[in-house]
């Protein structure tokens, strides 16, 4: 496995390369067309319901939905129970059989919660019931650690803290299943990041003295998972969040440094490119606890897309616990991405269903993308204008062209994400002894949050969360004599990314050229959450202090567009107008068909044809409209450029399905 290079992932992935799934078949050009199967996986987090108890409303709640929007697996990501009791086991089997019965499998993984209870009698009791007969699990790690294949989808099962003893056997899974699959989905309570947890924070920087487990491993486990286009997928936070892990970092501590793997722009000569990191979901909440945003982003390896958290402290303006029902739906090559969100406050199964009897279901996070894609992280419109020509820090809706299967080809063209959501962090500390920890001195400790967690800020490599991510805090000595102290690391104010994507599908018969999808456009609102999930105005309230790069107050930002929900609903979130170029391969005849696009289950023209403008794309149609006749008024604005042929663009504010289909 050490041996794979990148050129698999970044390019072979695309045209040449797909791996061929058991259920993907070949049209007649020999290409991997998607499969008819479909395989909908569903996140079912944390249920403990404090003290004996198991949240049994909100668990019953995200069952529910996930049963109305057909899942076929659940994978409940630990902490099922609060304290492991009998009690509590048999109240999550009540609510958990009767969906079983009905069809559901079910997909547990170990938390920190069953691991402190005799899990090797309750759990294993208990959880046999539900593991699926055909797993295959981890010597001398049953019924902790296991896999399943469903469809053309592996999915691999971790108990908490388990993945550094675990991924020699996770390698050996992937190379002994190759071509069986085309997907990935590894599932644990806890991540190698995390929100506000993580075990690189927690093994490494906070680490024990010479418990090199995951030290060794960190960087291969990121590129294999990077490799794998792996969907991670994990509880324990008690919120919502997705990001981008990736498996090279930037800086003078990472040997190979992550320029020279990140591919950046297309290389048509090459094929497709995606970037060289894997997704990470943490799924949110099912319980009666929330939590506040620890510690914030770790910039060195991960870009948050999205974060939402209600923690129920009015004394935060925080007036509720969400609910959160996460789902994975895989067709062939693709993948489609559904979050959903309901707010309650009940604080025990005494306090009854209340506002779960009807939730109000909102779909919070959103994302369409197949394994032939081109993406990019598109930054937040409120970096200063110094920075914003170091390294990639790219706020405009530019890429380069991503290549389809039959000589197509479509690039993003202008905007600016002015549309985006933001949040605040606590400020927390990170303690060492010298002679336990890993760190040794204040120096040290410093040192591991650059080395692994934080970017260090500098004019050539900027920290946009603040220019002192990790300051020096107290220091002393122990009983013994040993020194000990902690680091700080200062409360700030995150600025989320868009992981925009452009993914291509074969040509239907309903097309006359491929498929493109373009995903990550609506998903933010323009919302402003404090670290409590209280909500504040994002246009008027500053960010904390310090949380510019240069070391100033991230201000008010007055440019989100009037047109903005300042809401968590993806369906009727309005996106920052973009621009989006589609040129065709010279042997479609441009007089027979027109720009298309794929909406309730079917396909239509964008537009009539006398609407279309016949110009080339310039920029400044995004403020200035080009014009066409009255009648076009509420028709997209899609133009043809006849001086290049068989280019047509349109400028959209929201995700596509967009094809050319026949006139």
């Amino acid at each position: 496995m050490q041996n794979k290079t990148w050129k698999r992932s970044l390019v072979a992935l695309s045209i040449v390369g797909i791996l061929a799934g058991c259920n993907s078949s070949n049209n007649e050009s020999g290409k991997i067309v998607p499969a008819d199967s479909t395989l909908k996986v569903g996140l079912l987090p944390d249920t403990q319901g404090g003290g004996w108890n198991v949240a049994m409303h909100p668990m019953e709640a995200v069952l529910a939905k996930h049963q109305a929007e057909g899942v076929n697996v659940v994978i409940p990501v630990g902490d099922l129970t609060d304290n492991g009791s009998t009690k509590e086991w048999a109240q999550w089997r009540e609510v958990a059989e009767k969906y079983r019965e009905a069809g559901m499998e079910f997909l547990p993984v170990m938390g920190n919660h069953e691991t402190s209870w005799a899990y090797t009698v309750e759990w294993i009791d208990n959880m046999r019931h539900y593991i699926p007969e055909d797993a295959v699990h981890m010597p001398s790690a049953e019924w902790l650690n296991y896999y399943i294949i469903r469809d053309n989808v592996l999915m691999i099962g971790l108990a908490y803290y388990n993945l550094p003893i675990a991924f020699g056997w996770i390698q050996d899974v992937i190379a002994e299943n190759e071509g069986q699959f085309d997907h990935v989905v590894i599932a644990s309570h806890d991540g190698l990041v995390g929100a506000k947890y993580g075990q690189t924070r927690e093994q490494i920087v906070q680490g024990t003295k010479d418990d090199n487990r995951l030290f060794d491993i960190h960087k291969e486990i990121r590129e294999l998972f990077a490799e794998y286009d792996v969907i991670w997928v994990q509880g324990h936070e008690h919120m919502y969040q997705r990001s981008q892990i990736h498996a090279r970092v930037y800086g003078s501590n990472d040997p190979g440094g992550r320029s020279s793997v990140d591919t950046l722009a297309s290389t048509p000569s090459g094929g497709n490119y995606r970037m060289p990191s894997y997704t990470q979901i943490v799924s949110g909440n099912a319980s009666y606890k929330g939590y506040e945003y620890r510690y914030g982003e770790r910039e060195l390896i991960q870009d948050v897309v999205q974060h939402k958290m209600a923690t129920f402290k009015p004394e935060y303006d925080s007036n509720s616990f969400d609910a959160n029902a996460a789902i994975l739906t895989f067709n062939g090559q693709r993948v489609d991405y559904h979050a959903y969100v309901t707010p309650h406050t009940i604080l025990k199964n005494e306090d009854g269903m209340k506002e779960l009897e009807d939730p109000n279901w909102t779909l919070m996070d959103t994302f369409s993308r197949t394994l032939d894609r081109c993406e990019s992280l598109i930054y937040p419109n409120s970096i200063p204008d110094d920075q914003r020509p170091v390294l990639n820090h790219i706020v405009q809706y530019k890429t380069n062209d991503c290549l389809g299967y039959d000589g197509s080809s479509a690039r993003l063209v202008g905007g600016i994400n002015n549309t985006f959501n933001r949040v605040d962090t606590t400020e927390r500390t990170m303690g060492y002894t010298a002679g336990l920890s890993r760190a040794e001195t204040m120096n040290d400790m410093m040192r591991l949050s650059y080395q692994f967690l934080f970017t260090q800020h500098s004019s050539w490599d900027p920290n946009l969360n603040g220019n002192n991510r990790v300051v020096k805090g107290q220091q002393g000595v122990d009983d013994t004599g040993a020194e000990k102290g902690d680091v700080v690391v200062p409360a700030t104010t995150i600025d989320m990314k868009k992981h925009v994507t452009l993914s291509w599908q074969p040509k239907t018969a309903d097309t006359r050229s491929d498929i493109l999808i373009v995903s990550g456009m609506q998903n933010h609102g323009g919302v402003y959450q404090n670290a409590f999930g209280g909500e504040k105005d994002i246009r008027v309230s500053p960010g904390l202090p310090g949380s510019q790069p240069d070391g100033s107050t991230k201000l008010g930002h007055r440019d989100l567009p009037m047109a903005a929900s300042q809401g968590w609903d993806a369906e009727s979130n309005i996106g920052d107008l973009y621009g989006v170029q589609f040129t065709a391969d010279a042997s479609i005849n441009a007089e027979n068909v027109i720009l298309g696009e794929y909406s309730k289950g079917e396909w239509n023209p964008l537009v009539t044809e006398h609407c279309i403008v016949d110009a080339p794309w310039d920029e400044s149609y995004l403020t200035n409209t080009p014009a066409r006749e009255a009648s076009c008024a509420d028709q997209p604005v899609v133009g043809y450029d006849s001086q290049y042929g068989n280019r047509w663009w349109m400028i959209a504010d929201r995700d596509l399905e967009i094809a050319l289909v026949k006139q």
